[in-house]
């Protein structure tokens, strides 16, 4: 067995089934051995930053890591965008980074880099495997690593040699460490802040935005009168009908500080205290409100849902959770709005659909539109680098082929990763697709309007710099030369029914649905 053969056993033993990758000749050892380890999916993406995005998703809906194989350092730079992404949303992910073989590096040969220096910036541990005898021991602990609470990437440098040099042996697993609990003292000591009778608010993220998490704040909010929010950007949302629906933080400091106006005492729970995603001037950067205090029931990585439903338990005995009721909007007519393709989507959502939504100013009215609908997955894009979309729509369709996947994703952020439409086509995953196409970077006409001191000459729809109409991208053609049927839709009426062709047929299909740019 060679040290290729034996990093992939072990990682099968350790329950990883799919790898997604674009290799080249420095893992052409790893790619190799693929077929000696069927439990092992390989995925092929054309560019890194699928690969990795496409891992993230998979970690969110699978719960348990994919493992990404790159090209030396150049391709590991290309996939760090999407490993920034996964890195904040706290996804398992076994990174592996093939490097040349160890003689080689002395010489520095055209595409030797600093393979470690990139890893480190992930903030996760970086290992390299100097023996074949030592790949699976690395591999195992590099496993082990990435499951590590509240989840991380963990990367291995897998030189050429070592790939395919004799003598591996396959590691044995490593037992995954436990989530740590919060310690009853905290939570008496944060049910105690609730007793005081202060304006509070209740900030979640992480695990506690699914089902047993959003019985629990929801039960506190009825009993105490705390108010409820959820992080800005979540991994992973359970929403829809028969669950409790709460507010997200906004994304502007004036509009959190509103939101927040009056608390005296901030709880965080599987979150962050609240900060500004951008500085602006004679802004806070902390949100927490001047004067309120700021504590936290469970830190990321913690166990959020118990020490919720623990809290719950002491300050809203006998309290029931309050939950949206099944309700679907009525299928709009007319020209494409900012509302009312929401309520398309609202209006046909399949069961146990899996949304991904990388709509940034196309949006906001999703959340609203579709709590009524049947219950459903929501992945956001998380650390705020654009691209994460369609990635994250090929990994949770490998991770749950037996679910409807509909990503929802900006036109301008499409375009970062668009070849992901490729994998889609390749893999026959049953991907529905949604361009929302203003022909703009509307978000920076937005963020140029916000800085009222620093107006542009004409406004901020006058630079051209924002503008993505010229020339206009047709991603109908562009969808179908990937191998995605495409289609193109400007009215609710002509939305609706492709978008009920397109989950009524196996495999991918993709829906450029024309709107005007959010004001």
């Amino acid at each position: 067995m060679n040290g290729a053969e034996a990093l992939l056993r072990t990682l099968a033993d350790g329950g990883v089934e799919v790898l997604f990758t674009n290799p080249g000749t420095t893992e052409l050892h790893l790619v190799g051995a693929l077929d000696s380890v069927p439990r092992l999916r390989g995925v092929l993406a054309l560019f890194e930053g699928v690969v990795t995005g496409a891992a993230d998703g998979y970690a969110r809906i699978a719960g348990k890591p994919a493992a990404t194989l790159l090209h030396l350092g150049p391709g590991f730079a290309y996939g760090l965008t999407n490993l920034h992404n996964s890195r904040r949303a706290n996804s398992p992910v076994v990174s592996i980074v093939g490097d040349h073989p160890t003689y080689h590096n002395v010489f520095d040969s055209p595409l030797t880099s600093d393979i470690a220096a990139l890893g480190g910036w992930l903030r996760g541990p970086v290992r390299r495997t100097e023996n074949a005898a030592g790949a699976g021991t690395d591999a195992a602990a590099t496993l082990a690593d990435a499951v590590a609470p509240a989840g991380q990437i963990a990367t291995m440098i897998m030189p050429a040699d070592v790939s395919w040099a004799d003598g591996g042996v396959v590691g044995t697993p490593v037992a995954p460490r436990p989530t740590p609990a919060v310690t009853e003292e905290v939570i008496a000591q944060v049910a105690q802040v609730i007793r005081g009778g202060e304006a509070t608010a209740l900030v979640i993220g992480g695990p506690a935005l699914r089902e047993a998490g959003l019985y629990a704040a929801s039960r506190i909010a009825a009993a105490t009168g705390v108010r409820v929010f959820q992080e800005l950007y979540s991994n992973r949302v359970e929403h829809g009908a028969g669950l409790p629906t709460f507010p997200r933080l906004g994304f502007y400091p004036e509009q959190v500080l509103e939101q927040l106006a009056g608390v005296r005492q901030v709880i965080v729970a599987g979150a962050k205290v609240p900060v500004a995603f951008f500085a602006y001037p004679d802004q806070p950067s902390c949100l927490v409100p001047e004067g309120a205090e700021a504590h936290v029931l469970a830190e990321v990585g913690q166990d959020a849902v118990a020490a919720l439903v623990q809290l719950a338990d002491l300050v809203a005995t006998g309290a029931a959770p309050d939950v949206a009721e099944p309700r679907r909007p009525a299928l709009p007519s007319g020209p494409l709005t900012l509302q009312n393709w929401v309520d398309v989507i609202a209006a046909l959502l399949p069961e146990r659909a899996i949304v991904i939504d990388e709509t940034v100013s196309s949006g906001t009215a999703l959340a609203a539109a579709t709590a009524g609908a049947p219950r459903h997955d929501v992945l956001m894009q998380t650390g705020g680098a654009m691209g994460d979309g369609l990635p994250l729509a090929v990994g949770a369709a490998v991770a749950a082929p037996d679910r409807p996947v509909v990503a929802l994703e900006a036109d301008g952020c499409s375009m970062y990763t668009v070849t992901a439409l490729w994998t889609q086509a390749r893999e026959q995953l049953n991907i529905t697709t949604v361009i929302l196409d203003n022909h703009a970077y509307a978000i920076l006409r937005q963020e140029w309007a916000h800085f009222s001191r620093r107006p542009s000459a004409g406004g901020p729809d006058a630079n051209p710099l924002f503008g993505l109409a010229d020339p206009a991208v047709d991603f109908v053609r562009l969808a179908e030369s990937f191998g995605v049927p495409a289609t193109r839709a400007t009215t609710a009426e002509e939305f609706a029914e492709q978008f009920s062709a397109a989950l009524a047929e196996p495999g991918p299909h993709l829906i450029q649905a024309v709107i005007p740019p959010a004001a």
